[in-house]
């Protein structure tokens, strides 16, 4: 759920996982690791909604290939260089 079209009161009760929870502590958590590692931080304003989206499709479909991260993917908004 993307917190731009919710209310909080929406989220009444449901368990949500925040960019910041994916880390056990200092340890980031694999798909953390990877944009820093790749240089995948820019200004971060789509930061969290790409790696928590990803995190949510490969928690249910681990192998999705690289067609299906991209559909996936596409509802993210990059506004500083336009990734696809």
């Amino acid at each position: 759920m993307k917190s731009c079209t919710i209310f909080a009161v929406q989220a009444d009760g449901a368990e949500l996982l925040t960019v910041e929870g994916l880390a056990a502590g200092a340890e980031l958590h694999p798909l953390q690791e990877g944009f820093v590692e790749h240089h995948g931080l820019q200004c971060g304003f789509c930061t969290p909604g790409i790696i928590t989206t990803a995190h949510a499709l490969l928690s249910e479909e681990p192998n999705a290939d690289a067609g299906r991260v991209r559909e996936v993917l596409s509802g993210n908004l990059c506004r500083c260089t336009g990734y696809i």
